[in-house]
């Protein structure tokens, strides 16, 4: 007798699955098919041209031909005329002549291939302080320009029996013609030497402090008619009223606006009380004062105002 079992029979843990081969079927559709002929055109023969012999160059004889041929240059651009440049084109200039600034570049009958701008520019900045700008180009087959810029005159500065004219920013340089609108100044003293700020090469220090020459644009629309702005150690700028006294403001320009209405509201209140005074001085805005003439012109009475 067999004994019959319902479990099924329990396989190895790592028995793996036989692989399935698969097999590929071709099978023909029937499509219908279509067979088109190629087109056939005739093409003209063109006639076999003659084959060029086949040059072996000498790279020797050429680089000598080359080497001929740049110095052929060289010679021609040296001694043609046609590279001689006759004179410079002067741009900017109101004062300076061109003739000068020739002059001094000297580029008239030299060879255009040996001017340098850079050093023409240097030297036309150190012989003419009055030029703010250079610049000097040069242009095939012989054309120099200078193209310069000048500075503006704003005063007139008068000291020791000579006179110069003064910038904006306080370079002093020497007077060119005439020139209209300018501030007079005298100078009893000499001034202090200004500060040079600019980061320019060739700019000369200033001769006065940028602060000297805000303080005489400020006060020049003040000065009396037939009165001049003079200058001193004692008073900084002052000038001699015709009513009869020096009025003085000192040389800083940060507090000039205020130090002009004080004096303004001190010569007001002093006319209107009748006193004439022979000096007054604003040169600390916070303590102004005035002086009045004695009996004897050896003495004087110096009044400080405390709120004029």
């Amino acid at each position: 007798m067999v004994k019959v079992s319902a479990r099924a029979p329990t396989l190895p843990y790592n028995a793996s699955p036989k692989p399935v081969e698969k097999r590929r079927f071709n099978i023909a559709l029937g499509l219908p098919q279509f067979h088109l002929k190629k087109p056939k055109f005739p093409l003209p023969r063109l006639p076999q041209l003659p084959r060029l012999p086949r040059a072996h160059t000498n790279w020797r004889i050429a680089s000598v031909a080359f080497a001929i041929l740049l110095a052929a240059m060289l010679v021609l651009a040296v001694q043609l005329p046609y590279f001689y440049a006759p004179s410079a084109y002067v741009f900017g200039n109101t004062r300076i002549l061109s003739e000068e600034i020739n002059n001094i570049i000297g580029v008239s009958g030299q060879n255009i291939f040996t001017v340098q701008p850079a050093e023409l520019e240097r030297r036309l900045r150190l012989n003419y302080p009055e030029l703010l700008s250079a610049q000097v180009e040069v242009y095939l087959p012989n054309y120099v320009y200078v193209t310069v810029a000048e500075r503006q005159p704003l005063i007139v500065w008068n000291q020791n029996g000579g006179y110069t004219w003064v910038d904006e920013s306080g370079v002093a340089f020497r007077p060119r013609g005439d020139a209209a609108g300018l501030i007079q100044v005298n100078a009893l003293d000499a001034p202090p030497p200004g500060i040079q700020t600019s980061d320019d090469p060739y700019s000369p220090p200033p001769f006065i402090q940028k602060d000297y020459v805000d303080s005489v644009l400020a006060l020049a629309p003040l000065v009396p008619a037939g009165s001049t702005l003079t200058f001193s150690y004692a008073d900084g700028f002052n000038w001699q009223d015709p009513r009869g006294w020096t009025a003085a403001f000192g040389t800083s320009s940060s507090d000039m606006a205020l130090k002009i209405r004080v004096y303004q509201a001190l010569v007001d209140s002093l006319i209107q009380r009748g006193t004439k005074p022979v000096y007054i001085s604003v040169v600390y805005p916070d303590g102004p004062y005035y002086r009045l003439a004695e009996a004897s012109l050896e003495e004087t009475q110096e009044i400080v105002v405390e709120n004029p």
